[in-house]
């Protein structure tokens, strides 16, 4: 096993303990039910996942060439935080609104035009989420050319970021997790088909 593999491995061994990833019956906010749900709000309550999450997206960070790197909130600002610290990375924010007071500001820290700025999410399911920050960003007067995720739900997000001039990159996708959760009996084998078939129908 490759030491990728392994970082993979024992981050979805955490998530799964932490209780960030479910399985049962679940009313997603589209009113899907859903045989899973993922909740990455909850890594803040564990450091050490948090800080094991921040060091798996660098080597993709690696790759790519940008001045800063912008969180997503909510979900994503405690994992952009962590990974600034990690890799010693300048970070922002988009407002989810803008403020209506002081400064009025709609990106939090310091940026300049022209600078490019890799996006940072927890998930990506349809990629809508992204497309409203991305606005906010090049609305600023910065560039955007990825996007980078924690869990690709695959559900559409790379496709239609792709479409529009965007590269997505995922630390985990959820096929990666189930064939491994699978493969070591961490979750049943019903829940892990009913999941695939979900997945497959709902894409």
């Amino acid at each position: 096993m490759t030491d990728t593999n392994a970082t993979l491995h024992s981050l979805a061994d955490g998530l799964l303990e932490a209780g960030c990833i479910k399985f049962g019956e679940f009313t997603l906010k589209s009113g899907l039910t859903s045989p899973i749900y993922i909740d990455l709000r909850r890594i803040i309550t564990y450091p050490k996942l948090l800080a094991d999450i921040a060091q798996a997206y660098l080597p993709l960070l690696s790759t790519l060439h940008f001045s800063r790197i912008a969180g997503l909130p909510y979900a994503a600002i405690p994992i952009a935080t962590a990974i600034s610290l990690a890799g010693n990375y300048p970070m922002i924010y988009p407002r989810k609104e803008a403020k209506s007071y002081g400064t009025k500001a709609e990106i939090e820290g310091e940026y300049h035009a022209g600078e490019t700025v890799v996006v940072i999410d927890d998930l990506a399911t349809t990629g809508g989420s992204k497309f409203e920050a991305i606005e906010k960003l090049t609305g600023a007067g910065l560039i955007v050319k990825d996007v980078v995720v924690l869990i690709d739900r695959q559900s559409g997000a790379k496709e239609s970021l792709a479409q529009a001039g965007y590269s997505m990159h995922a630390v985990l996708t959820i096929g990666q997790l189930l064939e491994y959760w699978e493969e070591n009996g961490k979750v049943e084998k019903d829940k892990i088909e009913e999941t695939r078939k979900f997945l497959e129908q709902n894409k």
